[in-house]
């Protein structure tokens, strides 16, 4: 079976995106929710497929990163569907190393933008809102590399951290945190560590906070003890489907195998060593301690959440989660902490969804996308 995993991303085009296993929401607004806010997924009918993501030189495939370009540079156009693909040609899981681009119009080809092999099973990416630098989560090539729009590698960011198979990723900065300019390593400037990128990694069930400042890269393991199961039928099941709402600095995390969606509020303020997350293994239900455990809080748990991988927040400030185990979306309310929607994407075989990403600022202009495994695509719901 497969795994995956996403995240989501915005800007100038108001986009709010995945994760799934990678991605960012820069740019997204999310309404000051007092009550529940009208759900989305049942007011979606049309399933569009957009284009296949197998590279079209060496073959990889099965599509788990993607995001949204939030500028035009390079090989890149504003609003370009951006994967990374986890298989090589002969179907052999965590061998792929591409990153392809495909307009988000019906009928789109994959034009590759990088093919490295500080990509090998590239499971999640994110941009850098500010210069269209795509970071990725490769697990099995074990580093963060981050490529220009263009395909070059400027960093692996190997060398001063020890990762543990990266399987999420999501750039984060709160709203009254000023966009960072970029730097030459795609991760750019700040006088605080604000802006920053998360990352999921696989093998521990921690995640890290790559935190920008003025001095360079500052590394945070600000999490540990998500629960992990790398043997499971679905592949990988560990933290991912990272999302981010600015607005309020809450960071969203899938733990894929306890069912779940965790919050992280202020997520901006928590330290390395933080939060301690424990897994009752006989209900599933997860616990926190730590200095700041009072910053964590489980938003949703248990059916019809079916071993999830990927989120993205919806115009409206919900979450749409993709399950692996049945193909469904799930809509769920986080301050109503409640199930509010769900919808089969595809009905086939289960895991088919790996990556998400949002776009839109209403429900008539709101479109889903999603890597669909099953057929090797970028899919699109909408109204």
């Amino acid at each position: 079976m497969k795994s995956r995993m996403i995240q989501t991303m915005g800007g100038a085009l108001t986009l709010a995106i995945m994760t799934g296993c990678g991605g960012s929401n820069q740019g997204y607004t999310s309404p000051n929710n007092t009550a529940p806010a009208t759900p989305v997924l049942s007011q979606l009918h049309t399933v569009t497929t957009i284009g296949s993501t197998v590279d079209a030189t060496n073959g990889d495939s099965n599509p788990y990163g993607l995001m949204v370009a939030p500028i035009t540079a390079g090989y890149v156009t504003a609003g370009d569907l951006v994967v990374c693909n986890f298989n090589d040609v002969n179907g052999v899981q965590g061998n792929g190393t591409t990153i392809e681009d495909l307009a988000p119009t019906a009928g789109a080809a994959p034009k590759r933008i990088a093919q490295d092999p500080s990509l090998k099973g590239c499971a999640a990416l994110s941009p850098n809102p500010a210069n269209g630098y795509i970071w990725a989560a490769a697990y099995t090539a074990n580093d963060n590399p981050i490529f220009t729009p263009s395909g070059k590698l400027v960093s692996t960011l190997g060398s001063n951290y020890s990762w543990m198979n990266p399987w999420g990723e999501i750039y984060a900065s709160p709203e009254s945190t000023s966009a960072s300019t970029g730097s030459s390593y795609g991760y750019g400037t700040s006088s605080t560590s604000s802006t920053s990128w998360y990352v999921s990694d696989a093998k521990n069930g921690s995640i890290v906070q790559v935190a920008v400042t003025a001095s360079g890269m500052v590394y945070n393991t600000i999490a540990t003890g998500f629960p992990v199961n790398l043997a499971s039928q679905f592949g990988v099941l560990a933290p991912a489907g990272l999302s981010y709402n600015p607005t309020s600095d809450t960071l969203y995390i899938v733990s894929s195998a306890s069912n779940s969606v965790v919050a992280f509020k202020a997520v901006s303020t928590i330290p390395a060593n933080g939060i301690t997350v424990t897994e009752n293994t006989t209900t599933m239900a997860l616990s926190f301690t730590g200095p700041n455990a009072s910053q964590a809080s489980v938003v949703y748990s248990g059916a019809p959440l079916n071993y999830p991988v990927s989120s993205a927040i919806l115009y409206n400030g919900n979450l749409v989660v993709g399950n692996t185990g049945d193909n469904n979306m799930v809509e769920i309310d986080p301050v109503q902490q409640k199930m509010v929607g769900e919808k089969l994407v595809d009905p086939g075989n289960a895991g088919a969804i790996f990556g998400i990403a949002t776009t839109g600022s209403s429900a008539a202009t709101q479109k889903i996308y999603f890597n669909d495994d099953n057929a090797n695509s970028v899919v699109a719901v909408s109204q």
